[in-house]
């Protein structure tokens, strides 16, 4: 079937799904781009929808729509027009998908020892969500848990921002509570970094199990992180503003434990 007017129920669905009541509501978030789409059905996402459009389609060896599962996906053929009406970026290959999220809960995850795990606490820029899962990724972190964020996984920013990493990390997602007594069961050191902190980070021992715990953009942890953390730590600021981007400071410290593994000390 051929889309070929932006007014299409189908596409006006679609472009509803940047708003987190739509995603419920509908029970499906969009994917844009053939990596994005290629790694989510790799960790087993249920695609039910996909639209191409063939004039825009791009593939590689490693990218490309033979290599996806989509038995049960309806597809639909949609023209240069409205793809451009739905796309968030204009180099996203020539496909949008929509699938099912799944369930991200603490039980699932799966932990080696000495696991590295990076906690995301009320965060509200899904730009900066998708960065710091981008990151995971690249640092080989064991598992993200997301808690009383502002924001969610699915969000397409979110999902744009992480270059498809919100499919290859494992992620959980809970109230802070439930988190803090996960951790303490399992005897995983949180470390909170916050500005008024005297360790710096590179003073820390993160060669045992570990999880490094950031806050919101703008108000830093909570209390209740602040009193529940193993260690709180910074990351020493030199110039004359007191504070990175969250995205920033979670890159610094997890490269930072990713060393300490790496080298040993």
């Amino acid at each position: 079937m051929l889309i070929t007017s932006p007014q299409n129920p189908r596409i006006k669905a679609l472009k509803k799904l940047d708003k987190a009541a739509e995603r419920r509501e509908q029970g499906v978030f969009a994917i844009e781009g053939m990596r994005e789409l290629c790694l989510a059905d790799a960790a087993g996402y249920e695609i039910t929808q996909l639209y191409v459009c063939e004039e825009l389609l791009k593939e590689t060896d490693e990218y490309n729509l033979a290599k996806c599962s989509l038995t049960g996906t309806e597809i639909f053929q949609i023209t240069a027009e409205v793809y451009e009406s739905v796309a968030y970026r204009g180099t996203t290959e020539g496909v949008i998908a929509l699938a099912r999220p799944q369930a991200h809960s603490l039980s699932d995850l799966q932990l080696h020892d000495r696991p590295l795990i990076l906690v995301i606490e009320g965060v509200e820029k899904p730009g900066n969500l998708g960065a710091m899962l981008r990151t995971c990724d690249a640092a080989g972190v064991d598992a993200v848990i997301v808690c009383d964020t502002k924001t969610d996984v699915y969000n397409p920013n979110a999902v744009r921002s992480s270059v498809g990493t919100v499919f290859t990390n494992q992620i959980a997602i809970a109230p802070a509570p439930d988190v803090i007594a996960w951790l303490v069961a399992r005897q995983i050191t949180s470390y909170a970094a916050e500005l008024t902190a005297t360790k710096p980070h590179y003073h820390m021992d993160f060669r045992t199990s570990t999880a490094i715990v950031v806050g919101d953009e703008a108000t830093g942890l909570s209390p209740l992180w602040m009193h529940a953390a193993s260690q709180h730590i910074k990351i020493p600021m030199l110039g004359r503003i007191d504070s990175l981007n969250v995205s920033v400071s979670a890159a610094v410290l997890l490269y930072e434990a990713l060393r300490q593994r790496q080298s040993g000390k």
